[in-house]
């Protein structure tokens, strides 16, 4: 311990925090010591010492998924000083020499592992704190088998601890490992590892076209990538948001606004069986669990569904108007209305509804080319204009 925390545990009157604790106290401060099982017990403590200096001992850094934030958020900040260690977490990238600025971080003891497979998926590091259910083999396994295997794998087991470890190796070969208890599992994206067809990658959305499976007959109908996240950003999706995606066709916008908002759901309907099945398919390939694929025609598809934060409408019929006016009774105030279409009736159409519902309406005419190689020189190819419309609804 630093100076000044030694001279804070042996100033205190009351000593409060786990029995683990007491073993690494000097034994004339060993009687302070009044364990608390959890963190409930804890605050108890703590309210019992009333005026008497009281020092809380944790492991680690008391606010990296310690006790801190619980204790200050029960009695107040103003009562605490918090006094941080190093936390495993932080030794864990220091041994392996790896920067963890931008990593995704997480306790796997409390939360579900399906939302942590979707983050790791997309970053390019991810530093895990193990539990006795998902240890870092059964971790390696499941992430193999939801197709993630971009990754190198580092487990640093005891450390600070005179018989600290540290393994390096592919998932795979971590899936055949066993480790102990106290331990932290850092992932480090390969370098260069190729974005294959199929898989998302480090891409949260925007993903390349040839990435969703599509139907044979309407294949290219599709809202490209570069349409597809201007039409997700005018969304504002929130972790939390519910939305609807209307005319999902095979999913595209659906899937990456399920993996915007992790914790919300979304709805993809869509009338066709073929593609409804692709939506599923998608799904998977994309490891997305909060999409929920619709089959049915609108607006009766949708009647028993929740009341959405965001709307898209997809489509390029002559009833795209229809279906936005319907939506939108349905939007809650504040929600977000997207849509695009192909043609200037439905733009007229569209530009007319919106217009005399929100005063916030707003209209893209997007124009992509895309660049390729042609020999020693780059051609560009232009794909179809679409517009895009988007307004919120007034309370």
């Amino acid at each position: 311990m630093t100076a000044q925390a030694r001279r804070l545990v042996e100033e205190a009157e009351v000593l409060v925090g786990p029995d683990s604790c007491g073993v690494v106290l000097p034994a004339p401060l060993r009687d302070r010591l009044q364990a608390a099982a959890n963190l409930e017990q804890l605050v108890e403590r703590i309210e019992a010492a009333g005026s008497r200096r009281t020092v809380v001992l944790a492991s680690g850094d008391p606010l990296f998924y310690g006790t801190a934030r619980y204790v200050c958020a029960k009695l107040g900040k103003d009562r605490f000083e918090v006094v941080p260690h190093v936390s495993s977490m932080q030794l864990a990238f220091a041994r392996v020499k790896e920067s963890w600025e931008e990593a995704f971080l997480a306790n796997l003891a409390g939360q579900s592992i399906e939302r942590v497979i979707d983050r790791v998926r997309t970053s390019e590091t991810a530093g895990l704190f193990t539990s006795e259910q998902w240890p870092p083999a059964a971790v390696a396994r499941t992430l193999l088998d939801h197709g993630i295997d971009a990754f190198q794998a580092y487990v640093c087991e005891n450390l600070g601890s005179p018989d600290e470890r540290v393994t390096q190796g592919s998932l795979a070969e971590i899936a055949k490992e066993s480790f102990a208890p106290l331990n932290v599992m850092i992932l480090v994206r390969k370098a260069k590892a190729p974005e294959q067809a199929g898989q998302v990658g480090t891409r949260t959305f925007g993903n390349p076209d040839e990435c969703f499976l599509q139907s044979r007959p309407k294949r290219g109908l599709l809202t490209p990538s570069e349409v597809r996240s201007l039409a997700l950003a005018e969304l504002q999706l929130k972790p939390t948001s519910v939305m609807w995606d209307v005319g999902a066709g095979s999913g595209s916008v659906g899937l990456e606004g399920a993996r915007l908002a992790r914790d919300g759901k979304v709805f993809a309907i869509e009338m066709d069986p073929d593609d409804h099945a692709l939506i599923r398919e998608n799904a998977a390939r994309f490891g997305v669990t909060n999409l929920d694929p619709i089959l049915g025609k609108a607006p009766e598809a949708w009647a028993a569904l929740p009341d959405p934060d965001a709307i898209y409408v997809g489509g390029s019929g002559r009833d795209v108007a229809m279906l936005v006016e319907g939506a939108w009774q349905r939007l809650k105030a504040g929600g977000r209305l997207v849509t695009a279409c192909n043609s200037i009736e439905n733009l007229a159409a569209m530009h007319s509804l919106l217009r005399s519902r929100s005063t916030d309406a707003a209209y893209w005419m997007v124009n992509i080319a895309r660049g390729y190689e042609q020999m020693d020189r780059i051609r560009f190819e232009a794909i179809n204009p679409i517009f895009l419309l988007a307004a919120t609804k007034p309370a």
